[in-house]
């Protein structure tokens, strides 16, 4: 096709794409409008909710039907992910013996836009029987669903995006904001931090960006170290013998008081260089980090000082050392 074929098709598209773009803007427009009407209207409801599900000692059985249902195991994921322990039942399979997933330890979390969706029932039976805490997220107060939970989670009426007004748009939108506004509300409740989050992520990028620094650093023999007393010709051999481009300075009490790098030997170089001590040549009060720091924070560090590794200390003393290289390998970087 030539270039003038290639123009006149781009130019009978763009009326087309502008179409396009005009839809997709009203329905993100839409569905914004939405999430801040959610937003304005959260009320005492939601924190007797969250006071129920903080409140469990089993599992946070999410379930819903449909639409409801596919926002339902994203919601119970997100709920597992952050500390909440959970997961969804199929309304359907819980009518056909999946009610035994349901102990009276959990609470029950579910999701019905019409608040009559029939395959609930059973659900809603058997808490209320066993006195099992219902929280229910729904776009009818007067529902049966919202009637019959122990707090019901109105979602504030909004058009659905779609052009006919039928196809869960809108309200899926706002069930699954609503969800991850209860996982990180309980997450803050419960002070879940960094730490508690990387054991439950510990594949992909994620859970590499929140190793320790402990677990990627170097110890023992591996750290380069010397007394500041050490002629720098002895001081050499030592940083010579180790990969990291450094040498850390101890004072008598082991307490690292300075650095040599490459740096400091090209400033430093003048023929009497190697018969003076280390520590008229070293950069004193050198970047540290500790143990329990997360690998990410040592990159920012190494990052933001141009710097390609960081002796690590506990109480003064160094413990190990860490190299960009250390950060790389790990995929931190």
């Amino acid at each position: 096709m030539n270039r003038i074929a290639v123009a006149e098709d781009r130019a009978d598209s763009a009326p087309a794409h502008a179409a396009d773009i005009a839809e997709a803007r009203r329905v993100l427009e839409t569905e914004a409008a939405a999430l801040a009407a959610l937003a304005a209207g959260l009320d005492g409801a939601f924190g007797r909710a969250l006071d129920l599900l903080a409140a469990v000692t089993g599992r946070i059985v999410v379930t819903g039907m449909g639409k409801s249902g596919h926002v339902g195991r994203k919601i119970a994921a997100t709920l597992a992910s952050t500390g909440s322990p959970a997961l969804f039942v199929h309304p359907a399979e819980a009518s056909h013996g999946d009610l035994g997933m349901i102990t009276r330890a959990d609470a029950v979390l579910a999701l019905s836009n019409s608040g009559e969706t029939p395959e609930l029932s059973d659900i809603l039976a058997y808490a209320r029987r066993f006195a099992i805490p219902l929280v229910a997220v729904t776009g009818r107060a007067e529902g049966t669903l919202a009637r019959h939970a122990d707090v019901a989670l109105v979602l504030p009426a909004a058009p659905e995006a779609c052009p006919m007004g039928l196809a869960p748009t809108t309200s899926t939108t706002l069930m699954l904001a609503l969800g991850d506004a209860i996982a990180v509300a309980l997450l803050a409740r419960k002070g879940f931090t960094a730490t508690d989050f990387r054991v439950l992520h510990p594949g992909g990028k994620l859970g590499r960006r929140l190793l320790h620094v402990r677990e990627l650093m170097h110890t023992g023999a591996e750290i380069p170290l010397a007394p500041t007393a050490t002629r720098m010709d002895e001081a050499l051999v030592r940083m010579t013998a180790h990969r990291f481009g450094c040498l850390g300075l101890t004072d008598a009490e082991g307490r690292l008081v300075g650095v040599i790098t490459d740096g400091d030997l090209r400033r430093h170089m003048e023929p009497r260089l190697l018969e003076r001590r280390a520590e008229e040549v070293m950069t004193r009060n050198p970047r540290t980090i500790g143990a329990e720091a997360l690998a990410a924070e040592a990159l920012r560090e190494m990052n933001e000082r141009r710097i390609t590794a960081l002796f690590v200390v506990e109480v003064g003393r160094p413990v190990g050392i860490l190299h960009v290289h250390d950060l790389l390998r790990a995929g931190v970087a």
